[in-house]
């Protein structure tokens, strides 16, 4: 049976800081990087000294956590919420079939959908609350219960998403929570023994151990996502629906990834799991304590696939004895064009670190934000040559602070017509043309093609005055408007909104 890779838990199983007194904020792995572990022991078993499993899943274990999610059926402004189908995130992935025969297909048709409940894992990143799992464990969750390693149980808010890394930050209202002290994942190993720690299948907190298979691999499941980052840590450690959000941990207890897929004929595990990087992790998570959604910077171009087979290399001019990434396409406008990179030229390096292939050079481009400058090794014709180029955002420029917020909503904006306007009976408005990562689509059941009227209040009718509203808003608001074919008002409440 050929085996597809599946997200953990795509087969749902049922079931700002605080200060301490002494005026030290709260640890934060992500952010602080000066805490070490407290002991060192060695990747490889000798003969005298073998791997200590035991004080790596001791020092990790408690801060894994549980995490239980409700999505329940959703109505806005008293109407039943459009396109309800399209809201079950798992429709078109492996055992999204399934999950619909556990649950109903969401559709809304024909009675009231039943509550769906699914099961997943996190790691707790700040002594305040602060916890990191998968995107797909949260995603349209309505309820989030997180269980301590201590039993304890705390209701959970989704603090900021990323779909392109299937990443998600939540917090609970805790202190003094043990916090995991994250490694460094470009310094991870074939061969290196790991850990993974999660609650899989609804079990209690489980640990099992593997070696590291491969890096960065890229198996091509997000495909829901805007700008898909797969760079994935393999291994043959166990974990199953449920480990997703889970940790991958070194013989030092220092987390090295997030677990997130599986390759599977079933749905359980049948040997390879793949994790997001920890430090592909800590930037992504970084980014959304800072600014609220992601800032990521593009560098502009096309790059050959892996796994071409030789008669279209050699279509394409790639040289297979050359170790690189082969350039394809090349937007004139962006940051690799800008930078001199043509077509054809082979990037071999990136800031001096080499790069075997596409999904190893998306992440080294996506742990960086816009304007920050890069140094590109790269060849042209048999000849090494470097460049530097400054990153820009997607839209390939530099955004100001207020398109900066503009972006941070996640979405694509354009101006609704003279002629639409008069025909919807309505002044003017903006229409969400696109839905992808950012503050609308974590906090939010807006579909495209909403037309936004209001935000906080403010009438807007041009994307220009949409962004001005939004930097006149304080954290919490409500952007107002209609749908294309109803004349019913919705709300959609903002918390948190960071400029």
């Amino acid at each position: 049976m050929k085996s597809k890779a599946m997200l953990l838990g795509a087969i749902a199983v049922i079931g700002g800081s605080l200060l301490f007194a002494n005026g030290k904020a709260p640890f934060n792995s992500v952010t602080d990087t000066t805490r070490t572990p407290v002991f060192k022991t060695s990747y490889t078993p000798t003969a005298t000294q073998p791997v200590d499993f035991e004080k790596a899943a001791s020092a990790a274990v408690p801060a894994v956590v549980h995490i239980k999610t409700t999505t329940r059926y959703k109505q806005v402004a008293g109407q039943e919420s459009p396109d309800q189908g399209d809201q079950n995130p798992f429709g078109d992935m492996p055992g999204g079939d399934l999950f619909k025969r556990f649950f109903g297909d969401g559709g809304g048709r024909g009675g009231q959908t039943p509550d769906q409940r699914a099961s997943g894992s996190g790691v707790v990143v700040s002594e305040d609350g602060y916890i990191v799992t998968n995107n797909h464990v949260v995603n349209g969750a309505t309820e989030i219960t997180v269980t301590l390693n201590n039993r304890k149980n705390y209701a959970a808010k989704v603090i900021g998403t990323d779909p392109n890394t299937d990443l998600a930050l939540i917090k609970i209202d805790a202190r003094n929570l043990p916090v995991m002290t994250i490694g460094n994942s470009d310094e991870v190993k074939l061969g290196q023994w790991v850990l993974a720690i999660g609650y899989p299948l609804n079990l209690d907190v489980t640990v099992t151990q593997g070696i590291v298979s491969a890096k960065s691999r890229n198996i091509g499941i997000n495909t829901h996502a805007s700008a898909p980052v797969e760079s994935f840590i393999q291994t043959d450690a166990a974990v199953n629906p449920g480990s997703s959000g889970g940790a991958l941990v070194n013989t030092n207890g220092e987390l090295i990834a997030i677990n997130s897929a599986i390759a599977s004929p079933t749905g359980s595990f049948a040997g390879y799991a793949y994790a997001v990087p920890s430090n592909l992790m800590k930037k992504v998570i970084g980014d959304i304590m800072k600014f609220g959604s992601v800032q990521r910077g593009y560098l502009g171009i096309s790059m050959a696939p892996e796994g071409l087979e030789d008669s279209k290399k050699k279509e394409l001019g790639i040289n297979s004895d050359v170790d690189g990434v082969y350039v394809i396409e090349v937007d004139p406008n962006g940051a690799a064009g800008e930078a001199g990179i043509k077509k054809g030229d082979v990037i071999v390096r990136i800031n001096d670190v080499s790069v075997n292939s596409d999904a190893q050079l998306a992440e080294l481009i996506a742990r960086q934000k816009p304007g920050d400058a890069i140094k590109i090794t790269y060849l042209r014709n048999g000849s090494e040559q470097t460049a530097q180029a400054v990153l820009k955002n997607k839209m390939g420029s530099f955004a100001s602070m207020k398109s900066a917020a503009v972006e941070s909503l996640g979405a694509e904006f354009s101006d609704l017509s003279r002629e639409d306007a008069a025909r919807m009976g309505i002044s003017g408005g903006v229409v969400v043309n696109n839905i992808h990562e950012g503050v609308i689509g974590s906090q939010t059941n807006m579909h495209p093609g909403f037309i936004i009227t209001k935000v906080g209040g403010i009438p807007v009718k041009s994307v220009d005055e949409l962004r001005e509203a939004l930097s006149r808003q304080n954290s919490n608001f409500q952007l107002e408007g209609v749908y294309p074919n109803g004349k019913d008002v919705y709300y959609y409440g903002i918390n948190d909104f960071k400029k």
